[in-house]
Parts: C-alpha cells; sequence; structure tokens
C-alpha cells in the first residue's frame, strides 16, 4: 500500500522556522522525483519546491527562494522541506507529491499556520 505521511506543520510565528517531512512507503522512492505543493485557503494548489530522484537538483519556487529548502534522504524514504522566514502568507496545507515509473501519488497534507 503507497503511503505519503507528511509531518512537522503547526502554527509559528512570522519569521520563525519549521521542518515538514514526508514519509514514503510501498513504492521505490528512490526511483520517484518529489515535489511539495501547499494549497492556501480559496487559492489554487501551487508548486513550492521540487528534487531529482538523486537530490542532485533542486527546484524552489520564487516567493520561497531564500528560504526554504528541499531535500531527500532515500535511505530512510523521506523528503524534507526546511521553511524559515516564514512569513503569514505562507500559511497553507502542504502536500507531498511523488511521480516516477509512470505513477504520481499524493498525500493527505500538512497545516502550516504562520501568524503572531
Amino acid at each position: 500500500q503507497v503511503q505519503l505521511v507528511e509531518s512537522g506543520g503547526g502554527l509559528v510565528q512570522p519569521g520563525g522556522s519549521l521542518r515538514l517531512s514526508c514519509a514514503a512507503s510501498g513504492f521505490t522512492f528512490s526511483r520517484y522525483a518529489m515535489t511539495w505543493y501547499r494549497q492556501a485557503p480559496g487559492k489554487e494548489r501551487e508548486l513550492v519546491a521540487a528534487i531529482s530522484v538523486t537530490g542532485g537538483s533542486t527546484n524552489v519556487e520564487d516567493s520561497v527562494k531564500g528560504r526554504f529548502t528541499i531535500s531527500r534522504d532515500n535511505a530512510k524514504n523521506t523528503v524534507y522541506l526546511q521553511m524559515n522566514s516564514l512569513k503569514p502568507e505562507d500559511t497553507a496545507v502542504y502536500y507531498c507529491h511523488a511521480r516516477g515509473d509512470g505513477l504520481r501519488y499524493w498525500g493527505q497534507g500538512t497545516q502550516v499556520s504562520v501568524s503572531s
């Protein structure tokens, strides 16, 4: 059974940090490119950051560049999103996504709220 389980979300003050984790199981994680998306209330889901199968290539969306970092540990079947200098506009549900072998999988999402 394929599972992507996000964790690490929560409520944080502006300027704070969080690290999201996405633990994968049920498929060969090291063959899948991984992506973090987010969806704020009333808005479309948007790509935040992506990482290649080996971790050698990453891409982050312009609004989070310099603040967010994506990484992966293929030995632990886990992808991470380190989020620093958080802003209220980063408030959203963050989703983990896996793409590979012609298949796509989504996690259930984790809520990140940035507020004072």
